[in-house]
């Protein structure tokens, strides 16, 4: 994309990086994703908001070329991760006379990953100001949203927030503004499940100190700007404050297809008793697709046949993903089979100290399921389905 002006002076000049398919080396990209830098022209001083990863730094250099900018006076840094800073010093090295703008702890965490001399750095305080002359840059502490060192931007004049990670889509488009919502809904909501969901009562407070701002444009650092705020202002209350529904989230693998027909005897039993069920066969998994499950689930059952006397190497990374996540699940239990013996019960229990469930009696076949093992699965989803009714999960 080329540099487009949003408002007067206002310009985004970021990149789009549409064959990106890993982030962090962990997470899935399947629609890419975008690195948002924005130029913030003022009567008298220019600020750029964030760069973009290193991988794209000549696409910004292209932008600030195409715009014939001169002088940038503050880089401003919500956050210390690459794909936010890593062009920094490629910036500095072009306007050396620039200063970079962040918390007292991004600096320390820029100085530490890029080795930014520290003479380079002005730090601000939750709710400082920068004036530009005629425009006038707000800084919003908002810590772990995700790292603890993040911060937004709001541009006062303008009524635009620049939200860092915050209100963020993996998505690559050519589109400035969010046109089709139900696409960067989806799209949000896996960046809030494989991203922001750890830190869900961090975002809540976030939330709340945001409340009273007039905002007309949220710029974020990924994905597309909303013109209607509310719009993803309201899916994130959804998200952290909302109790569960009425679902299972049920990740498995099978070997020999005991553990696959319980799987599919308790998928049918939980749905004859009205209870939704998400499941996910580990072996051709994407990842970010169980993590948006688990934003809405009351409960997760986890299917595993017994490999050297434990769980499914294949489940105890989902279990650990899971337990790294911390959706606010309310119950959890275990089905699966085995042949001699085992722990498989006890260690998927000690890797999610993080979730705060109760566990429901397992279900564990020694071989393939027998009438009494399909009773005892009848059984669980007795037991879930009048948790859930209890609960009063919609």
């Amino acid at each position: 994309m080329k540099p487009v002006e949003m408002k007067p002076n206002i310009y985004f000049v970021g990149a789009a990086d549409w064959d990106r398919r890993l982030f962090d080396s962990l997470i899935p990209l399947p629609d890419g994703t975008s690195y948002n830098s924005y130029l913030i022209k003022g009567k008298d001083k220019t600020a750029l908001i964030d760069t973009v990863d290193p991988t794209k730094e000549d696409v910004l250099v292209e932008h600030l070329m195409q715009l014939g900018v001169k002088k940038i006076d503050y880089v401003v840094s919500h956050h210390a991760e690459q794909d936010h800073s890593g062009s920094i010093t490629c910036v500095l090295d072009l306007y050396p006379n620039a200063k970079v703008v962040c918390s007292p702890k991004c600096k320390g965490t820029l100085i530490d990953l890029l080795q930014v001399p520290e003479e380079q750095f002005i730090t601000i305080e939750d709710k400082g100001t920068i004036s530009l002359g005629d425009k006038t840059l707000e800084f919003i502490y908002t810590p772990w949203v995700h790292w603890p060192e993040t911060i937004v931007t709001y541009l006062k004049e303008d009524k635009i927030l620049f939200s860092c990670d915050f209100f963020g889509s993996h998505l690559a488009t050519t589109d400035l503004y969010v046109t089709d919502e139900g696409q960067v809904y989806e799209a949000a909501k896996r960046y809030f499940a494989e991203i922001m969901m750890p830190f869900r009562t961090n975002i809540q407070k976030n939330l709340e100190r945001l409340k009273d701002y007039a905002i007309d444009i949220i710029a974020p650092s990924h994905g597309p700007m909303h013109k209607k705020p509310e719009f993803i202002i309201n899916a994130y209350h959804s998200w952290v404050f909302d109790d569960p529904k009425n679902i299972v989230v049920l990740p498995y693998i099978s070997m020999h297809d005991s553990t696959r027909e319980m799987v599919k005897y308790f998928v049918e039993a939980l749905a004859q008793r009205g209870v939704t069920v998400k499941q996910f066969d580990l072996t051709v998994t994407d990842l970010g697709k169980l993590a948006m499950a688990l934003v809405d689930a009351a409960t997760i059952v986890i299917g595993t046949p017994t490999v050297f006397a434990g769980p499914h190497p294949n489940v105890v990374y989902a279990v650990f993903i899971a337990n790294a996540l911390r959706p606010n699940l309310k119950f959890a239990s275990i089905i699966g089979s085995y042949g001699w013996g085992g722990k498989t019960v006890e260690v998927i229990a000690g890797l999610i100290p993080n979730l705060k469930v109760e566990v429901l009696t397992p279900v564990m076949a020694k071989g393939f399921p027998r009438e009494t093992d399909f009773e005892a699965l009848d059984n669980l989803a007795d037991t879930i389905a009048a948790k859930h009714k209890e609960n009063k999960f919609a």
